[in-house]
């Protein structure tokens, strides 16, 4: 794991960070910003942040926003109309239960309307520098692919690196699996003949590869 570690962190270097990290600087964005990112692709989920916060960057404005003007800036985001309505319950929770601030808990931030592990341990990890591994489709797939784990489910998945991960590594492993998974180690057909750490990794459940 260190190697493919320092192998990813220069390579990371080249890539675009993922589109949520950009939001790291504050909590209440990176939440927004990770709620508008399930299912949909960096893109899409950059540009429809930037017209959000255009609007209103704290929950406190952001409550006050109507439906049909939230939905408006965040299209074509996934579930659009679902998302518009979780950003304004997520909002009036944080302004009626934790004085308009994000917790930095991530048993609270689970107790938040649409926010899961994922989100969750993203805003530990991302906006408070806590320990937290969040998992995605990229760091469960990858983790799995190269045999550190064998999980079904990206949950059992993060349970899983809490036990074997060093915690050296929780707070870098998402942003440098995802940066991978999109530009060399894809879902499908991954380029292995690209990736410096071919040498090392079994592959499992390749079927194709470039």
């Amino acid at each position: 794991m260190p190697r493919a570690i320092r192998t990813l962190r220069r390579l990371a270097r080249q890539w675009k960070v993922p589109v949520v990290t950009q939001y790291k600087e504050d909590a209440f964005t990176t939440l927004i910003s990770c709620i508008l990112s399930l299912r949909t692709n960096d893109a899409v989920t950059h540009q429809a942040s930037e017209r959000l916060f255009g609007l209103a960057q704290t929950p406190q404005a952001m409550r006050w926003l109507s439906i049909r003007t939230i939905e408006k800036a965040i299209y074509p985001v996934s579930f659009y109309r679902t998302k518009a309505k979780t950003l304004l319950t997520v909002c009036e929770t944080l302004c009626a239960r934790f004085g308009g601030r994000v917790p930095d808990s991530l048993d609270e931030l689970l107790t938040l309307n649409g926010v899961g592990r994922k989100t969750a341990n993203l805003v530990v990890t991302l906006a408070y520098q806590k320990e937290g591994i969040c998992v995605d489709t990229h760091v469960h797939r990858i983790s799995n692919r190269w045999g550190y784990v064998r999980t079904p489910t990206p949950e059992k998945t993060e349970w899983a690196l809490r036990e074997k991960l060093p915690k050296r590594f929780w707070l870098i492993y998402n942003e440098l699996l995802v940066a991978f998974g999109q530009n060399l180690c894809r879902p499908t057909s991954p380029w292995c003949s690209r990736c410096p750490l071919a040498d090392i990794c079994p592959r499992i459940g390749v079927t194709t590869q470039r």
